[in-house]
């Protein structure tokens, strides 16, 4: 669990606001929410929190225009909620930078279920743009490797497939050399399907993946697949590969996806 314990709620309903908060206060978060966007924006910045809940409807700035804002200065882990039956809106929070959705009305254990789950998947190694400036940091840069390398370690160590390669311990991934931005879904699919060295890995299986243990249940609806496929198009395109020219990833249709061979 991260030390930075800091929640920042984003939410126009007052009773929602407080239901909230006290959910993440419960679980041991230093609380600070906004009622708008823009608040929500500043309070992010200010106090660099781990978690964000973010609601899609608000007056002013929506979720969606929120979330993408707030992904610009932070890599907080955003959870969207949304109250509308709609599976586009969840989807679409996701490709605003969102890592996860839970749908109104929630049960709180299931919140706390998803941001625990989030919580235990290690934070990215990059910085977000305005924490790098702010420090000073710089990505570390990847050693050279050869384009066709294809080499896989159980040990924490790179894993690599035609140039792409990845380190799941410090989070960092880079194509060819370069350095490429994930979100934190993203980048568990992708180090998933490297660890898997060519074996197909289900929608389900990556969907509980990034769901974790402590959900309790092994059902795995028809939106959590689609948020699947929706992470997949993202992540593909961040590659700068199609499905249909794919240089790293293939889709086995109606399971799921596996390396290039």
């Amino acid at each position: 669990m991260p030390e930075n314990r800091v929640a920042v709620v984003i939410e126009d309903e007052a009773d929602i606001r407080q239901l909230l908060s006290d959910v993440l206060a419960s679980a041991g978060f230093e609380v600070h929410a906004a009622s708008s966007g823009l608040e929500g924006i500043e309070l992010v910045r200010e106090h660099r929190p781990v978690v964000t809940t973010l609601d899609v409807s608000m007056p002013g700035i929506d979720g969606f225009e929120t979330a993408k804002r707030v992904r610009a200065i932070s890599s907080t882990y955003i959870v969207m909620l949304t109250a509308r039956s709609e599976e586009i809106d969840a989807l679409q929070g996701l490709e605003a930078g969102a890592d996860d959705y839970v749908t109104k009305p929630f049960r709180p254990r299931e919140l706390r279920a998803r941001i625990e789950a989030m919580l235990r998947r290690p934070r990215v190694h990059s910085a977000a743009p305005s924490e790098a400036a702010a420090t000073g940091a710089e990505p570390a840069a990847a050693a050279p490797v050869a384009a066709n390398a294809e080499t896989t370690s159980d040990d924490g160590a790179w894993l690599e497939h035609r140039g792409l390669r990845v380190h799941p311990a410090m989070r960092i991934v880079s194509r060819d050399g370069d350095d490429v931005d994930l979100t934190r879904s993203e980048f568990d699919i992708l180090a998933e399907l490297l660890a898997a060295r060519g074996r197909v890995v289900g929608k389900t299986d990556l969907a509980l993946m990034l769901r974790g243990d402590s959900y309790g249940s092994d059902y795995v609806s028809d939106a959590d697949a689609r948020a699947i496929e929706v992470h997949m198009a993202n992540l593909r395109r961040k590659l700068g590969e199609t499905p249909a020219n794919p240089r790293w990833i293939e889709t086995v249709r109606g399971v799921g996806y596996r390396l290039t061979r």
